[in-house]
């Protein structure tokens, strides 16, 4: 299972540094490797939730979220999104970033840099919702009971999630716009571009999240009524489970977008070079999605209940990251070491409930 699994991870891992040696040397290859270990270290909170959402879909679309979503992963996140910020935040032609990041790295990595408020305030929002829409629904199991029960009883209040994510955004901009009233005009587009950026990020969770529930909501519809004995028709039962398939995995794309951001961020403090970015980066995707599969076909979230709350808390707390570091730089090494402790709580959690209940 785990070289089936894994098998097409290790064979981009072995392309990956080849191709970082023959592109840049034996320096490369250290950097592309530093690079995967970063994506991978930052991205494990991202595997377990991705793997609460794939579960739900059949073998082929989880072969589509491995293929067709790992190019998607690869060279529109990894390669292709940090030029078209650059292309956007400085007015250029996509050629033109591309030709500015291959020619003039250091001011390619300069117009990245400035266009990081929108892209952690468009993440972070968008990682609060989904923290907040755990968070507030009541669940069965619980995990750090003396807190999820009350805010579970706060939840029962309609659209509370986004009244809080609007109101953490409002903080975060106005916060922003006192250090632009500081520093001068400049930094005052960037508080108003913070506030955009945010809402766009709620509202994207909004509509691919409610999108998917909808279709999934649907689909759940006729399967029971076809259960008990209403007609459903065949050809429409197929069309709904694919527009819910579908819409599923654009959640998980948006997903894995949002989480790759502090990743690609990140990157440039080990280079600026493009490539190698896409190399090194590229390959911790590729264990992060190849890891998510193996979650779901080895039942690892079923097995260790508190796993995802762990996660959870990971996503609200990486949520929390990128909006302060807008304002205050912070260091991806804590940034990770938050997720996988969170983590590794909650699965040590885990194994001492399979314990108590088997004994």
């Amino acid at each position: 299972m785990l070289w089936k699994t894994f098998r097409w991870a290790f064979a981009v891992t072995a392309v990956g540094l080849a191709g970082g040696v023959l592109y840049d040397g034996w320096t490369a290859l250290g950097i592309v490797a530093i690079l995967a270990v970063l994506e991978i270290s930052l991205s494990f909170d991202n595997a377990v939730i991705n793997a609460g959402i794939l579960k739900k879909l059949n073998a082929f679309w989880q072969r589509i979220f491995l293929t067709i979503g790992i190019l998607i992963a690869v060279f529109g996140m990894r390669l292709l999104f940090p030029v078209v910020i650059v292309s956007v935040s400085a007015r250029l032609a996509p050629q033109e970033a591309v030709h500015l990041a291959l020619t003039d790295k250091e001011r390619y990595q300069e117009l990245v840099t400035d266009a990081h408020p929108s892209i952690a305030a468009f993440g972070g929002m968008f990682l609060l919702m989904i923290f907040l829409d755990f968070i507030l629904e009541d669940r069965d199991t619980k995990w750090l009971g003396r807190v999820e029960r009350p805010l579970a009883r706060l939840g029962r209040i309609d659209m509370l999630s986004v009244c809080v994510a609007l109101l953490v955004l409002l903080v975060t901009s106005m916060t922003f716009a006192t250090q632009a009233h500081q520093h001068g005009g400049h930094h005052a587009d960037k508080a108003q571009t913070v506030l955009v950026s945010g809402v766009a990020g709620l509202v994207t969770y909004l509509v691919v999240h409610g999108l998917s529930g909808f279709f999934e909501a649907r689909l759940a519809g006729e399967q029971s009524g076809e259960e008990g004995g209403e007609a459903a028709g065949g050809r429409s039962g197929v069309a709904l489970a694919g527009r819910a398939a579908f819409f599923t995995f654009l959640y998980l794309e948006v997903l894995d977008a949002s989480f790759s951001f502090d990743g690609v961020i990140g990157a440039f403090a080990v280079t600026n070079d493009i490539v190698l970015m896409a190399l090194g980066l590229g390959i911790g995707a590729m264990y992060v999605r190849s890891l998510t599969v193996y979650l779901v076909r080895q039942g690892t979230l079923d097995d260790y209940v508190y796993l995802e709350h762990g996660a959870h808390y990971a996503i609200g707390a990486l949520a929390a990251v990128l909006l302060v570091s807008i304002r205050y730089e912070v260091n991806d090494i804590v940034t990770g070491l938050i997720g996988v402790t969170l983590i590794g709580a909650a699965f040590w959690s885990s194994v001492r409930f399979n314990r108590a209940t088997a004994g």
